[in-house]
């Protein structure tokens, strides 16, 4: 990959092999201007406004190879300073399918325990409902197919259990009224977290409002792929939830 996870080949392998008809790469990009963004970015190699052509000809090159429709995609992180920076970029890069994410409050990211664990609870919970502000926001923004792991605050303890059902209820209805579309998030599912994004009533209350989703294993690994799958396909199953296709 060209941000965070294994090489293009592996992931595209481990897809392949584990009889998936499709797989989509959506590496991390950030194009804030913010200065503690920049950081962030540079640090974490969230760079692929600067690489994804060269990515793009990597995919063209595993499509002769592989038997599987390979997409060529994107995951934004979004805060609503960044509108304009991130219309440009998707626009002249023209993915199939860009993903949405809130990773950040106070520009400091959300998986960061002690700067949240420090704060008082009533700060806590001011700032949980500011990450669903932006979640909101987001998906109001219309600039992308999918807006992923919709209560990303939950894998950080000193930020979890400070979202409500009213919450939730404000993103559920900017979902019924967008485009945007959300995902089934297996991504700490086998880890620490141990739940889905978004939790059960959270996706119950998505059902209730009739909300498209799709399937997001959010792998980095080759691993994560062969062991994640199986586990996203029962939880389908179990909520009776078709997933939808992105019309790509």
């Amino acid at each position: 990959m060209y941000s965070d996870g294994r090489f293009l080949r592996q992931m595209v392998e481990a897809a392949s092999e584990a009889g998936l008809s499709g797989i989509g790469i959506s590496d991390h990009c950030t194009v804030s201007d913010r200065d503690a963004m920049i950081e962030y970015r540079n640090n974490l190699g969230f760079t692929l406004d600067t690489t994804y052509e060269r990515r793009r000809s990597a995919i063209e090159r595993l499509r002769d190879t592989f038997d599987i429709e390979i997409y060529d995609a994107v995951e934004m992180d979004y805060d609503p300073r960044d509108e304009d920076a991130i219309a440009d970029f998707l626009d002249e890069a023209n993915f199939q399918y860009a993903i949405g994410s809130v990773h950040h409050l106070e520009d400091v990211n959300v998986h960061y325990e002690q700067y949240f664990a420090d704060k008082p609870d009533p700060e806590r919970a001011r700032l949980v409902g500011e990450y669903f502000e932006k979640v909101v926001a987001l998906i109001d923004s219309e600039l992308f197919e999918i807006a992923a792991h919709l209560d990303l605050i939950e894998r950080n303890p000193a930020l979890r259990g400070f979202a409500t059902e009213s919450h939730y209820r404000q993103v559920a209805q900017a979902l019924e009224d967008s485009r945007t579309i959300t995902e089934l998030n297996a991504g700490r599912v086998l880890e620490d977290y141990g739940e889905y994004h978004p939790s059960p009533l959270f996706l119950d209350i998505l059902q209730e409002y009739d909300v498209s989703v799709t399937v997001g294993t959010d792998s980095h690994t080759p691993g994560a792929i062969t062991d994640r799958i199986p586990h996203v396909a029962d939880r389908f199953e179990k909520a009776g939830i078709e997933p939808t296709e992105l019309p790509v």
